[in-house]
């Protein structure tokens, strides 16, 4: 095999995302750069015709070694891809198959440009904050996990609202009757943090995010804090039980009295990008913003910037 490997993950159970790997797995054949999959994967890919591949296996960590990690997918795709990569060099470049696909850089159409900036290795490699999550009953750490997007304390029952008592830096700042909060970072706000009401903040911006979901409180703003801030959530003794979300991917139980602890990580995520486009214009892009009759600065229009180039 290559000196070069690449990594392909893939949503297998879109037929699309197969048939596409099979094609972009032969053209970096041909650039002498070798392919590997995901242990879990390579049945489906073998039968979409991928052809000769290496096998790693679906764990965090594994894609040690590989240079990049191209994914066929959507942001649940990335994600996973982020813990496989986790700790490791090895940066994530998205292809979206999905929606809104905040964090895939292109999409199925530049696929040829994909290749091309691989093979060239033209892209570049942003590194984005993640957070990491501590569980402890009394004294005792139960969990531990991290995230790229957010952390979320949700009710584990429908019937029933959690009580939380939320912290900033040692500090009580309030308590909530709601269904949840997100602890987001600004990766993760263009995630669920965007649709539980929170801001949107550019990902070059360090920070951390609160954002209390669906609270019965007269103070139940989001609230954005230091990237060195600890944000701390106390699940209260007389309510009812709830579940600690990472990713939406990474799960666990939140007995009553539970104290669930978030603060930056020291391994942050690398997603690599063949493009320099602006924050702002992936956003008009992905949300279909309307922006009919924005001129821009003399400047721009110098420069022959229009509203169609976003």
């Amino acid at each position: 095999m290559s000196e070069r490997r690449v990594l392909l993950i893939v949503h297998t159970a879109r037929e699309e995302a197969t048939s596409l790997a099979a094609r972009l797995a032969t053209d970096l054949r041909s650039a002498d750069i070798g392919v590997c999959v995901l242990e879990s994967d390579r049945d489906d890919l073998v039968a979409a015709g991928i052809g000769e591949v290496g096998v790693i296996p679906a764990q965090e960590g594994a894609a040690h070694g590989c240079e990049l990690a191209v994914v066929l997918g959507g942001d649940g795709t990335i994600l996973r891809a982020t813990e496989i990569c986790r700790g490791t060099q090895t940066p994530v470049l998205g292809v979206n198959l999905g929606h809104v696909g905040f964090l895939a850089e292109a999409d199925v159409d530049d696929l040829q440009a994909v290749v091309q900036g691989v093979v060239d290795r033209t892209y570049r490699v942003e590194e984005r904050l993640t957070i990491e999550v501590t569980v402890s009953v009394g004294d005792e750490v139960v969990a531990t996990n991290w995230a790229l997007n957010e952390a979320t304390v949700e009710k584990a029952s429908r019937e029933r609202m959690l009580e939380l008592v939320v912290e900033i830096d040692d500090r009580p700042v309030s308590r909530w009757g709601c269904d949840g909060v997100v602890c987001a970072t600004p990766t993760g706000s263009t995630a669920y943090n965007f649709s539980a009401g929170g801001p949107i903040v550019w990902p070059e911006v360090e920070a951390l995010l609160m954002v209390p979901i669906s609270a019965h409180a007269l103070f139940a703003r989001p609230l954005v804090v230091s990237p060195n801030s600890t944000l701390a959530i106390e699940v209260m003794g007389e309510t009812t039980a709830g579940v600690l979300w990472c990713d939406g991917r990474r799960a666990a139980e939140l007995p009553r009295g539970a104290r669930v602890e978030v603060r930056r990580a020291t391994t942050p995520a690398r997603l690599a990008r063949l493009h320099e486009a602006p924050f702002a214009d992936r956003l008009v892009r992905k949300f279909d913003l309307p922006v009919a009759g924005w001129r821009g600065t003399a400047e721009q229009r110098r420069l022959g910037r229009r509203v169609e180039d976003v």
